[in-house]
């Protein structure tokens, strides 16, 4: 596929530093960055939710005196 493709200029210098590095034409080296783009990146660790005791209890059943409890009167 023949089409025209302006790059910005990080695109730009990490195409010219690959084809300084290996010898290739800009199709390839643009091939090549693209290929890498689309591998899976390494795996996250995950997600966890810390937590802290706060000595109260919080029933949440009615949110707006639960925020109250929490923030105080004049968070509103």
């Amino acid at each position: 596929m023949r089409t025209t493709v302006e790059f910005d200029e990080d695109t730009a210098r990490a195409v010219a530093e690959l084809r300084r590095q290996r010898g290739i034409g800009v199709s390839e080296a643009v091939n090549e960055l693209i290929r890498r783009g689309m591998l899976p990146g390494p795996l996250r660790a995950p997600f966890r939710q810390r937590t802290t005791r706060l000595g109260i209890r919080i029933d949440v059943s009615n949110v707006a005196e639960a925020l109250e409890t929490l923030e105080g009167s004049d968070a509103r």
